[in-house]
């Protein structure tokens, strides 16, 4: 066999592969150390992309209805005010929704808790007489009864404050919530960093396209670059598509939760109703924590009509999750309802809610070269069409 100068540039770089790799295997407390430094340097940026990838999505919307006449294609500055007022009208729109929603469930929420916290303080005041009309009713157990009346109203609730503060100390509860508020503000200036680097993306993203482009072409051999490009391309339009669908989805079941409970007379059905419409944005699962909240909403007010919205939303459940959804979100990435219900569920197995969020437009993109390799496999093997129909 003949080395020549690409071979050997081949072996060597699988010789120093192989020895990185056997020194990180050695040394796996370091380089796990290494790396969860790295992500923290780079995580506001990865977070800056993400949302600028996700906002990039209504911001099109925005950039092809705004500004459309022939001069604003020609005039320079004319595209730069479309720009900036289409990224303007995203954060609005986005910043606005959430705002609206947290406005709308938050104050309901702390009424709720209110209500609860009163419930069992009332409900703590009326144990005594609760044991006293169930001794009479039954007493054959009145001494029993007796007996815990009597250990109820002699609890020394000092000795269980004592309890509770040794418990904090001997589990240092204050370290722990030293760190998790220390990692609180690091998330929110993460999460500023974030959207400031997201805006800078979004406002020079053809800029940042044509750099990345003329970098991999300089680094990379062309047909390799062409391949990776039209696999970009693929995955970032099977991500808008999703995006897409997955809202209107969400619109969907917010719609047919908001009619339902109205048609059932139900208490805090706008709000219960938008609850969900946000928590589906999370393909399959979200809804549940929609949910949960509309159970301590409702239960407050009727706990009859919360069990009622148990069996409500079960139903609704299975018919979105099983019909609306593959066909809507599905249709939108061109991927067949059975492989969006595989996706989701391997989806969740693997990365949780992440796995969840990445599950169907990976299975997209997977899907649709599949099929391209197999179609021109086909092609390529001359099988006759009446075999593979």
């Amino acid at each position: 066999m003949n080395l020549n100068r690409d071979m050997m540039k081949k072996i060597m770089g699988l010789i120093a592969f192989a020895i990185l790799l056997y020194v990180g295997l050695q040394n796996t407390r370091m380089v796990s150390a290494a790396l969860r430094y790295v992500a923290g340097l780079i995580a506001p940026f990865l977070i800056g992309g993400c949302l600028a990838f996700v906002l990039n999505v209504p911001m099109r919307f925005f950039e092809k209805n705004l500004f459309t006449g022939e001069k604003a294609t020609k005039s320079k500055k004319l595209r730069q005010m479309k720009r900036i007022c289409s990224l303007l009208l995203t954060l609005i729109v986005v910043f606005g929704m959430i705002a609206i929603v947290l406005f709308m469930v938050v104050p309901e929420l702390y009424k709720s808790a209110r209500a609860i916290g009163w419930e069992m303080t009332q409900a703590v005041a009326r144990i005594p007489q609760l044991l006293d009309d169930t001794a009479a009713l039954l007493p054959m157990f009145a001494s029993v009864i007796e007996s815990v009346r009597e250990n109820f109203m002699n609890v020394d609730w000092r000795e269980i404050g004592t309890m509770i503060r040794d418990f904090v100390q001997e589990n240092n509860i204050l370290g722990s919530t030293f760190n998790i508020a220390t990692s609180v503000v690091s998330g929110v200036t993460n999460a500023i960093i974030g959207i400031v680097f997201a805006i800078y993306i979004l406002l020079q993203k053809e800029n940042l396209g044509r750099q990345f482009r003329r970098l991999f072409y300089a680094v990379f051999p062309e047909k390799h670059v062409d391949r990776f490009l039209q696999v970009c391309t693929l995955t970032c339009d099977s991500f808008n598509n999703f995006l897409s669908g997955q809202c209107l989805e969400a619109f969907i079941l917010a719609a047919m939760f908001f009619v339902s409970m109205s048609l059932l007379n139900m208490p805090y059905a706008l709000v219960v109703a938008v609850l969900i419409g946000v928590t589906a944005l999370i393909p399959i699962f979200g809804a549940f924590i929609g949910c949960f909240v509309g159970v301590c909403l409702i239960l407050i007010a009727n706990p009859i009509q919360a069990l009622w919205f148990l069996v409500l939303f079960f139903v609704l459940q299975q018919i979105e999750g099983n019909v609306i959804y593959p066909r809507v979100v599905g249709g939108s990435v061109g991927l067949p309802s059975i492989w969006v219900l595989v996706a989701v569920t391997l989806g969740a197995s693997l990365g949780g809610v992440i796995g969840i969020l990445f599950a169907i437009p990976v299975a997209s993109v997977i899907y649709t070269l599949l099929r391209e390799h197999v179609r021109r496999r086909v092609r390529e093997r001359g099988i006759a069409t009446h075999k593979i129909k």
